[in-house]
This record gives structure tokens, C-alpha cells and sequence, in this order.
């Protein structure tokens, strides 16, 4: 039935009120699911806030509540211990910039140094005791075709696996979008993502769905990432466009995004990674406000 005929169909006011009273129900139902007490933890990207030396950043972000700083390298990884914090996501820097945004798991000739890097990583990893996951990135497209890039990705991501399995960390690809930031990238869209995901088949390996990024590739958000919520692990924040505040300066309502996570039973890291524009720590402490739920 469509619109127009079920608002003809509808006998009086009692079917009408009917009909709203379940509406309000199911809202009032997600929004406690969504109410304070949210699981997810609040984590921040020290690339976007260089400016500020790390350990004095750490410094700063423990006082806002935030729990993590991520997308640091395994030197980096005592500085956030030191107070209390953890890397929510670290990275692995290989030699030659393999296993670099743009050249990484899609070419099979990288297997092998990847593989090294990540041998020695994992367990780097695991005895830091502070860093749960590490990142990963799919490689340029370079005139592949994506079934062969996600085929030749799964062969390489199942060989470190067997480690990550071991170490109990998690290895996470990130989604990010190749119309305006990183032009060529594979891994560009949710489903691709997932696919990969069940290619590779371990409960160690999950995607980093980066909201602003796919906001730009495909939209629909809360939609897509409650879809394939099982084989997300961690979440990336940014305001569209411009990657600056999460503020209403932009199109992504944060507060309705950080509910939906809350009523999918989120209880991982929602890492904020715009680049302010505006006083880098007020700003910060107001997209933690925006997003807590």
C-alpha cells in the first residue's frame, strides 16, 4: 500500500491515533536503547592535532574523558599508556611505503614484506597491552579489477591472521572514499568491504568504517553501517565536506549517528579525525559532547 492510499483507507481518527501511538513507541524504544550510558569509548586521531606534542595532547584528552589516541606508531604506543590511555588503532610502518594507503594487501608481490611487518607487529602489539587493533589499508586500484584486488587482499590478510588470532588483535581495514581524498582507493565502498570481510573469514579481521569518508562515497550511513555492523570494529568521525568540526556547520547530524550506534550495541571506539579549524581543543571537547549519548 502506498501513501496516498493508506491515508484514504484509514477508517477515523482511532486508526490514525493508532498508528502514531506505535510510531512514538518504536522512537521512544531507540531512543533508551540510545540514552546516556552508551557503550562505545571516545578515542582521537593525534594526526589531526600535531600541533600539540603528543604526550602533552594525552594530557589533555584524559581530562575531556576521552579513552584512546590512535593511528600511532608502535615508539609512540608507551606515551598514551603513561596516562591511562590506550591506541585505540595503531599502525605499522613497512619500508618502502608498502602497506601505505595507496600500495598495500591488493598487490600479491607485498605479501611477503607485509607479512614481515605484521609478524613483528602483532606481537609488539599485544605486549603493549593498550592496542587492540591495527590498521590496514586495500592499495590503489592501479587499473586492477576489484574481484582480483579483493582476492588477491583475502590471500594476503589470511596469512597474518593465524598471529592476530593468537594475540587476540584485531587487524582493520579502513573504508575511505576515492572521490576527493584518496583518489584510486579499493576498498571505497561498504560492500566490497564486507565482501572481503567473509573472504577472509576470521573474527580478527573487520572493517574501519569511516563515516565521513562513505558519507562522501555512498551516504545512507546509519543505514549501511547497521547493515554490516557484525564486521565493523571501529568507527572514524569527520564533519562533510571539509573534514573539519562535527559541528552544524556541516550535513552529518553526529547526535543521531552516535544513537544509532548506541541502539546497534556499538561498545568499541568511535575515533574523531577532523582537522579543526577552530581552537583544536575546544573543538575537540565539543564533538565529545556532541557524541556522547
Amino acid at each position: 500500500m502506498n501513501r496516498r492510499k493508506s491515508l484514504t483507507t484509514l477508517s477515523g481518527g482511532a486508526a490514525a491515533a493508532a498508528i502514531f501511538s506505535a510510531m512514538g513507541e518504536r522512537i521512544k524504544a531507540a531512543e533508551e536503547a540510545a540514552g546516556p550510558g552508551a557503550k562505545f569509548k571516545h578515542s582521537v586521531c593525534h594526526w589531526c592535532f600535531g600541533s600539540i606534542p603528543l604526550d602533552q595532547f594525552c594530557g589533555e584528552v584524559k581530562k575531556m574523558g576521552i579513552d584512546s589516541v590512535e593511528i600511532l606508531f608502535p615508539e609512540q604506543w608507551a606515551t598514551p599508556a603513561k596516562h591511562g590511555l590506550n591506541c585505540a588503532m595503531g599502525r605499522l610502518q613497512t619500508p618502502g611505503g608498502i602497506g601505505s594507503i595507496g600500495n598495500s594487501f591488493n598487490r600479491k608481490e607485498n605479501h611477503d614484506k607485509l607479512f614481515e611487518t605484521y609478524a613483528d607487529g602483532i606481537p609488539k602489539a599485544a605486549a603493549a597491552g593498550n592496542v587492540p587493533q591495527i590498521i590496514a589499508f586495500s592499495g590503489n586500484r592501479a587499473g586492477m579489477d576489484d574481484e582480483e584486488g579483493l582476492k588477491n587482499c583475502a590471500e594476503g590478510l589470511k596469512r597474518i591472521m593465524p598471529l592476530a588470532e593468537k594475540h587476540n588483535i584485531t587487524i582493520s581495514m579502513e573504508l575511505l572514499n576515492s572521490k576527493v581524498d584518496h583518489a584510486d582507493y579499493m576498498c571505497d565502498r561498504t560492500e566490497w568491504g564486507a565482501r572481503l570481510v567473509d573472504a577472509v573469514g576470521s573474527e580478527r579481521f573487520k572493517l574501519l568504517y569511516d563515516i565521513y569518508h562513505m558519507q562522501i562515497m555512498e551516504g545512507d550511513c546509519i543505514a549501511t553501517f547497521t547493515k554490516h555492523k557484525d564486521k565493523i570494529s571501529h568507527y572514524h568521525t569527520a564533519g562533510v565536506p571539509g573534514r573539519h568540526e562535527i559541528d552544524d556547520t556541516q550535513e552529518l547530524n553526529y547526535k543521531g549517528i552516535c544513537k544509532a550506534l548506541a541502539a546497534n550495541g556499538y561498545s568499541g571506539y568511535l575515533g574523531q579525525e577532523f582537522v579543526p579549524k577552530n581552537d583544536a581543543l575546544t573543538s575537540l571537547k565539543q564533538a565529545i559532547e556532541i557524541c556522547t549519548v
